[in-house]
């Protein structure tokens, strides 16, 4: 099915471009990457509310959740990152070296197959109590995390405006934290921008969306988040199988097949999101696209769509980047809603 909807795609792109007598470009049929959001998924049992969202923030920004009380969760992961991590992967407290690159946190309220690289974990409430208490992350308890927020006059009565009383458990720290997070969405774009008519791309822009179809980016990357429209996990041919160190989603599921696939990650952002891929190996854009179009390295489990590769030149690798940079939310980036509230 996801074969056809691409053909169906590429043909659809190519019978609606046409050689433009003036300028030699192309006329891209608008409605081939479609961005329009569905309505924001939230759980019945846990409707956002101001409250409840304002103390998902102030828990976020909160170091007392570690056990030094040194770092928060924004230690990890930086609004101007789109709430990734600069670091190939993250340092915890005592600078305790993390395994994986931090992911970006914006719409993680449409993720239908799970949260973290691995997707062990499918519930947003209880992805964000994970890290609290990965001992090379925040490494704390929740029984001390609740003492320490307990003593604070400014915790108990917030979470009497978010939950009715002042106690503090920890589901509803998960919960506050899960309302924060699914709050997170990023949707403005100048691609958004460009889908609703309210500006125009450039010329190396509108080539470049052309080559993001036809270098068949959108076999992974079609859904509107830009993630991959059928939650698979992949693996992407970074290593060759005697070179695999990471195992990924087979860690999780025990599955031979599984091994070195991880989840398709958004593309939106990804000029600020760097560096790239689950161990952060690359550093930019160019060396990520000079990795597929590459072929990636042979495996037991490299996807088809990886193997073979394709040509790029010059011209066409500045394109696609350029295409890229246009999924760029500044807004959310920029929004005081989402900062530290301290």
């Amino acid at each position: 099915m996801k074969k056809i909807l691409i053909v169906f795609l590429l043909l659809g792109f190519l019978l609606t471009s046409c050689n433009d007598d003036e300028g030699g470009g192309f006329i891209i049929n608008r409605l081939i990457l479609n961005v329009q959001f569905p309505e924001l998924p939230v759980p019945p049992d846990n409707p956002l509310t101001d409250e409840g969202v304002q103390l998902g923030r102030m828990l976020f920004y909160e170091k007392q959740l570690s056990s030094t009380s040194t770092i928060s969760c924004a230690s990890c992961h930086h609004q101007e990152l789109a709430f990734s991590d600069s670091n190939p992967v993250s340092f915890g407290v005592d600078d305790r070296v993390g395994t994986r690159q931090a992911m970006p946190l914006f719409n993680l309220a449409y993720t239908e197959n799970g949260f973290f690289w691995d997707g062990r974990t499918d519930i947003l409430r209880h992805q964000s109590l994970q890290p609290i208490q990965d001992e090379l992350e925040m490494d704390e308890s929740l029984a001390n995390v609740i003492e320490k927020l307990s003593n604070e006059e400014m915790y108990p009565n917030q979470f009497a405006l978010a939950f009715g009383d002042r106690s503090i458990t920890e589901e509803r720290i998960g919960l506050a934290l899960e309302q924060f997070l699914t709050s997170m969405v990023s949707d403005n774009s100048k691609y958004d921008q460009f889908k609703r008519d309210e500006v125009e791309l450039t010329e190396s822009e509108l080539s470049g969306q052309q080559l993001f179809v036809v270098k068949n980016c959108i076999n992974c990357h079609l859904r509107f988040n830009f993630d991959d429209d059928e939650n698979r996990f992949l693996n992407n041919g970074l290593d060759a199988e005697e070179d695999i160190q990471d195992f990924g989603r087979e860690l999780v599921t025990g599955n031979r097949q599984d091994r070195a696939k991880f989840k398709v990650p958004s593309l939106r952002n990804i000029e600020v999101t760097a560096p790239y891929m689950h161990d952060g190996r690359f550093q930019t854009l160019e060396e990520v696209l000079d990795h597929y179009a590459s072929g990636g390295k042979a495996s037991q489990t490299t996807d088809g769509s990886v193997r073979g590769g394709f040509d790029l030149t010059n011209d066409e690798r500045r394109d696609l980047i350029n295409f890229l940079k246009t999924l760029t939310d500044d807004d959310f980036l920029t929004n005081p809603e989402l900062a530290s509230p301290f």
